[in-house]
């Protein structure tokens, strides 16, 4: 269950590297694909909540560390939330 980080950059532009306690993340998002606001959330929230599962399956207790990175996601996503045509785009992994 390696840790995997994941680039994106939001709709202004700015780059943010996201940590996530597994690479299960790298089966739901693709590098180099612009993802609409509202998807990369749902995304983020479906993969950040199965990697924090595998931790619970393998320590018995949920990544702490994944639900903060969601909760970042989540904020920052939301300044964005009056932009219809808001994209947020994975540009990489990094191991």
């Amino acid at each position: 269950m390696p840790e995997l980080r994941f680039r994106v950059r939001w709709p202004d532009g700015a780059t943010e590297s996201c940590y996530s306690p597994s690479s299960v993340i790298a089966d739901h998002l693709d590098p180099g694909t612009p993802y609409p606001l509202a998807q990369f959330l749902e995304i983020s929230r479906t993969a950040l909540a199965a990697a924090s599962e595998r931790v619970r399956q393998k320590y018995g207790f949920p990544c702490s560390r994944a639900l903060g990175q969601l909760a970042r996601i989540e904020a920052t996503a939301a300044t964005f939330a009056h932009r219809p045509d808001a994209t947020v785009v994975v540009e990489g992994f990094e191991i």
